[in-house]
């Protein structure tokens, strides 16, 4: 099967519709519980969903980052500052620095880990942040095993190159801080090229297996 073209693109409301169903409509970071709730049973979460990025991208600007194989989604981000972020000040590491922007997403669909698209997606979050002179990505890891849910694993973000902003048994809060490590700032451009133009599935083929997200 030909894989065609590699390229990573912005997270836009066209682009949104590309997610896997149960991730575009999946409300967990833009809404607290209780609309999260609220949207789940009785209302649209997609359409919250597509509010929400709409109303950022007005607000703030880009905040997210989507790579494609041909015309198949393979992996996305999603980052915004936290006041963007209602579910972020439910977490007992709360709050997130004030100097941070909180990566919330970061999804790899099965057939393509370990082909190093999650830290390309790092890379490509940090060389945004960092034109706009953001000092640091923040991020709730998830340190429970044996399940896909809506945080980052803590191990991930550690390897690389998060450190422990607030220890939780749970969900620490970790920190990329881009104002002293230098490989972020000076290696990006060329890591994004070089990676962009190295993706291949592990087989050889696309399986587009996708990820359930907790209720």
């Amino acid at each position: 099967m030909a894989l065609g073209a590699r390229r990573l693109a912005p997270l836009t409301r066209d682009t949104l519709g590309d997610l896997p169903p149960r991730c575009r409509s999946c409300v967990f970071w833009e809404l607290d519980p209780v609309a999260g709730d609220r949207a789940r049973a009785h209302g649209d979460p997609a359409l919250e969903k597509e509010s929400w990025l709409s109303a950022t991208l007005l607000d703030w600007g880009s905040c997210g980052r989507v790579v494609y194989v041909g015309s198949a989604v393979v992996a996305y981000a999603i980052f915004a500052p936290p006041g963007h972020v209602p579910r972020s000040v439910s977490f007992a590491t709360s709050p997130v620095t004030a100097d941070a922007v909180l990566l919330t997403s970061l999804y790899v669909v099965p057939a393509y880990r370990g082909t190093g698209l999650g830290r390309l997606l790092v890379q490509a979050v940090a060389k945004d942040v960092v034109r706009r002179d953001i000092q640091a990505i923040e991020a709730f890891g998830e340190l429970r095993r044996g399940q896909e849910g809506c945080l980052i694993p803590a191990d991930f973000l550690l390897a690389v190159g998060f450190s422990t902003a607030r220890p939780h048994p749970r969900h620490p809060r970790l920190r990329l801080d881009l104002r002293s490590t230098v490989r972020w700032r000076e290696d990006v451009e060329g890591a994004l090229e070089r990676l962009l133009g190295a993706i291949t599935a592990p087989d050889g083929a696309l399986r587009p297996v996708w990820r359930a997200t907790p209720d």
